[in-house]
């Protein structure tokens, strides 16, 4: 297998580059995907259990690009200069690199972790073509995940024994136009209003052929989906989503204090996808 393929984006919408990287499939091409990444910290925590599960995808014949979003990663920018909608854009920039490299002809897959599973809706909906999706332990309600985000910040003023009140001078704060630091990132309104509004509804489906949902969580102890999961993955259904869902054994990775491996993910996510 030929090592992935590292490349800058030039983002129009932004005047600045993302990074992005291309594994080129082994054998004949299956099909593409293109990888969601989580928010914030959560990112940097999973990026080798997203390195091992692309370079598995492209052994089993799949093209694979993992994208570093505005201000995220190795990519230009700054955090306190990305939007919800600006993240969008860039993962539209991304497919377009990625179909010029192998074609459109293809079936696409939209891989999200965590809340990086709350852009494909949005992004499916700004797509001509079909996509399916797969899931890694998905964040259904951005709002939720904004909430977890602010407590970062409330658990560090008490911990140094200020006031309570923090979460509502946050969210003061970014209604007033200001970023606000938390965790060591500088979080502007326009990606936490973005967030906050984001769900993980299903979108419209597009084109008459099937749509697939490969919904996976990762657990230690729990044998079956969360509830809220249960709930929001009969809605696609609903949908018209066929849907496969399975729990596999393993850390929560993205948030363990030292790098963490969940293997048994890969075979997993590989035998749904196909």
């Amino acid at each position: 297998m030929s090592a992935p393929h590292a490349v800058f984006l030039d983002a129009p919408h932004s005047a600045d580059q993302r990074y992005a990287l291309l594994h080129r499939p082994v054998g004949p091409l299956r099909g593409r995907v293109l990888y969601l990444p989580p928010f914030a910290e959560e990112m940097n925590k999973s990026r080798r259990m997203a390195a091992l599960q692309a370079r598995a995808l492209a052994e089993a014949g799949y093209a694979v690009l993992q994208l570093d979003l505005q201000g995220c990663g190795d990519s230009d920018g700054d955090f306190a200069d990305a939007s919800w909608q600006g993240w969008i854009q860039d993962c539209l920039l991304g497919l377009e690199y990625l179909n010029a490299q192998v074609g459109a002809e293809t079936p696409l897959t939209l891989w999200g972790l965590r809340a990086g599973c709350l852009l494909a809706p949005a992004l499916a909906e700004a797509l001509s073509e079909p996509c399916h999706f797969l899931f890694w332990q998905p964040s259904t309600q951005g709002k939720l995940v904004l909430q977890q985000f602010i407590r970062l910040k409330t658990a560090a003023a008490m911990m140094d024994g200020q006031q309570k009140g923090m979460a509502e001078q946050v969210r003061q704060a970014l209604a007033q136009g200001e970023c606000v630091e938390i965790a060591g990132y500088r979080l502007p309104p326009a990606l936490a209003q973005g967030l906050e509004a984001a769900s993980l509804k299903p979108p419209q489906r597009k084109g008459d052929g099937e749509a697939r949902l490969a919904w996976i969580e990762i657990s230690r102890t729990a044998p079956e989906l969360s509830p809220a999961s249960q709930t929001m993955s009969q809605q696609w259904a609903n949908a018209g989503y066929r849907q496969q869902s399975a729990v596999v054994a393993g850390p929560a990775f993205w948030q363990t204090t030292e790098i963490e491996d969940a293997p048994d993910l890969l075979p997993t996510t590989l035998e749904l996808m196909a």
